[in-house]
């Protein structure tokens, strides 16, 4: 069945708060997705951002982002005042997240809230359910605070090797710290919850994004070193990332670490289930972000400053997936599949039976040649953009671009008269043969560089972009609909 989508973040809502949340804005936004004829709401990962604020590099695999959560909500419940809300300093500019503000802001309203909470049976139920990851993200995140926010391979040795003398002794040196966590995980996803139940209820599903990778400071790392490639003193022997490619000259060093792949398999890659059925709990569909590292993936010695010097390693494979089905049942995945892509790979995706990702900005090029990003060769089992978070904007590509480009853009696409040309992009995509297409949001607005949310290989100035009050018309939610009725979507 053919669908389509939009692209935007939770961080990208509008709202007073200085990021966007699960509050009215996102309800809103899912009413005009359905007004627009969408089915699917795309989102990035939604765990704890860290340094350089990328929801690709979370504290946990397991938590959600306390950010994210809808402080009016927390006012209805009684458990902060709106004078307090009003009063918080979460930054002036609307279309912009400034993050060490809002973290700063927000955490303590939290813990004001934390103030007024007493357990109740939702709450004790939560913590029981989700013991397996919340015991050691609660104490983490403790410890992280207690040793002024360094990673934890700087905390103190006993801590950092996870003597059981020294778990003890912070347990009950941070028990009402750790509570205060569990307490911010319980309401993220009592509110993840509700806001899940109102976009199904208006037809609206959620894909979620899954890193392929987790954070080098991260609960899991610290918790189970052991199901990933780390030295006698905890340090990553060789890190993630991939060769040079149309993103980056040296290639991309990601730096996490990579998995004990070994490791994993003794244990039936339970951590990989857990991983997968969490997620399938919070969304509709998944798209796996760097999908080619389940086949082979690229392996870089720690210390590197660059990805140019790396090599390729084999991966699970089918095994993993096999796994998956077997534990979970048929799980509704994206594969993204984009980069140096070998044959292998591609045999990988065949078996799986997943869709794949085409990106139609990838399509144009100065040697105006035939390549498998140009809708004509888009298989049915496929999901199509005009672009990712890691692309420019459609517009800025354009501005950007050299004119051979251009040209083979403007021969390809042929713009209606008066059709703007991101709209021409998003009419080629719904016309492919790919049964989903996904537009960021930024292209619907027909946005240049200030809307850009990601430039791979670079740290500062991402993740920031908020769409503001307004833009989410009826003359743009009529266009899309008439797009999406058009071509059967």
């Amino acid at each position: 069945m053919r669908s389509c989508g939009i692209l935007m973040h939770i961080t990208s809502l509008p709202s007073p708060y200085g990021i966007g949340t699960f509050g009215k804005e996102a309800e809103r936004f899912a009413d005009w997705l359905k007004d627009a004829g969408q089915k699917y709401w795309q989102v990035l990962p939604i765990g704890p951002t860290g340094y350089g604020d990328s929801p690709y590099q979370p504290f946990s695999t397991f938590a959600g982002n306390p950010l994210l959560i809808d402080l009016d909500e927390l006012v209805e419940n009684g458990y902060i005042t709106r004078e307090m809300c009003e009063e918080a300093d979460f930054g002036a500019d609307p279309s912009y997240v400034d993050f060490e503000k809002v973290n700063r802001t927000k955490t303590a309203l939290l813990r004001e809230a934390f103030k007024g909470f007493t357990d109740d049976v939702g709450y004790t139920s939560f913590i029981i359910d989700e013991r397996d990851w919340l015991e050691d993200y609660a104490l983490f995140t403790a410890l992280k605070d207690k040793f002024g926010g360094r990673p934890w391979t700087e905390w103190d040795e006993d801590i950092k090797m996870r003597r059981p003398e020294a778990i003890e002794l912070y347990k009950k040196e941070l028990a009402e710290d750790i509570r205060f966590v569990k307490f911010v995980q319980y309401i993220f996803y009592r509110q993840w919850d509700r806001f899940h139940r109102y976009c199904n209820k208006n037809g609206i599903q959620i894909i979620g994004d899954i890193p392929i990778y987790v954070s080098p400071d991260c609960a899991d790392v610290w918790a189970q070193p052991e199901l990933f490639e780390l030295d006698e003193r905890r340090n990553p022997s060789r890190v993630a990332g991939v060769p040079p490619d149309y993103f980056s000259a040296t290639g991309q060093l990601w730096g996490n670490p990579l998995y004990n792949w070994d490791e994993m398999k003794k244990t039936g890659y339970k951590w990989w289930l857990k991983r997968i059925g969490k997620a399938s709990d919070c969304f509709d569909m998944l798209r796996i972000d760097h999908f080619r590292a389940f086949d082979t993936y690229y392996a870089i010695p720690f210390g590197h400053k660059t990805a140019e010097h790396g090599t390729w390693e084999k991966g699970p494979g089918m095994e993993l997936f096999t796994a998956i089905k077997h534990d979970l049942g048929d799980v509704n995945i994206i594969a993204e599949d984009l980069g140096d892509i070998f044959d292998s790979v591609k045999e990988l995706l065949k078996d799986s039976g997943f869709p794949g990702m085409r990106v139609l900005q990838f399509g144009f090029n100065p040697e105006n040649s035939d390549n498998d990003h140009l809708p004509h060769h888009y298989p049915e089992n496929s999901c199509a953009y005009t672009g990712t978070h890691d692309n420019a904007t459609i517009m800025q590509w354009y501005k950007e671009a050299d004119e051979k480009s251009r040209a083979m853009a403007r021969r390809y696409l042929h713009p209606h008269l008066f059709e703007r040309l991101n709209m021409a992009f998003i009419r080629n995509v719904y016309a492919s043969p790919s049964r989903l297409a996904i537009i960021p949001m930024q292209d619907v607005l027909g946005l240049g560089k200030e809307g850009r949310m990601n430039v791979p290989s670079t740290l500062g100035g991402n993740w920031n972009w908020r769409m503001k009050q307004g833009c989410t018309t009826s003359a743009r939610a009529e266009k899309l609909r008439y797009l999406a009725e058009t071509y059967y979507r």
